[in-house]
């Protein structure tokens, strides 16, 4: 069993989860700016990524050059991976691939604990990729207690 393979209903089931709709879970902050650049880029490509359809397309065109910028705001004090494996618990379905996943390490060969951020890139069905992006989540929080770099909170977006 992999990730992809939650449903909202299933991970809420194996994992003993309580879902809380509505309401802000995040503080209020002062929004950033983009770069001139990065807003440029987002002009053309968001267009384009929309009418591509695709989740590749929405990964490259959109998320990826936010996550660039986010580590460059950061001085590169974050590593982010695309596409990366991250096996954590595979005997619990906890396997799989994440489209992206933010660390608070500088490391950027491997995924180091702690993971904080974990964004998937879906297509239209946003409810349908809850199930796996809060899998995603738990697989973070269990591997940031594998290092003993716990944090009590997990962020992910889909």
């Amino acid at each position: 069993m992999s990730y992809r393979e939650f449903s909202l209903r299933k991970v809420k089931q194996d994992f003993n989860l309580t879902l809380v709709e509505g309401g802000r879970f995040l503080p209020q902050i002062e929004p950033i700016l983009p770069s001139p650049m990065l807003a440029e880029f987002l002009a053309e490509s968001i267009h384009l990524a929309i009418a591509m359809g695709s989740e590749k397309a929405r990964s490259e065109l959109i998320i990826s050059p936010i996550l660039f910028e986010i580590r460059k705001i950061l001085n590169r004090q974050i590593s982010f991976f695309s596409g990366e494996e991250f096996n954590v618990e595979p005997e619990v379905g906890l396997a799989g691939f994440c489209d992206f996943l933010i660390s608070l390490s500088l490391e950027q060969l491997f995924i180091e604990a702690p993971a904080v951020v974990i964004v998937e890139a879906k297509k239209e069905n946003l409810k349908g990729g809850l199930g796996q992006c809060i899998a995603e989540m738990i697989a973070a929080q269990r591997f940031k207690r594998l290092f003993e770099k716990y944090l009590a909170v997990i962020l992910g977006t889909c």
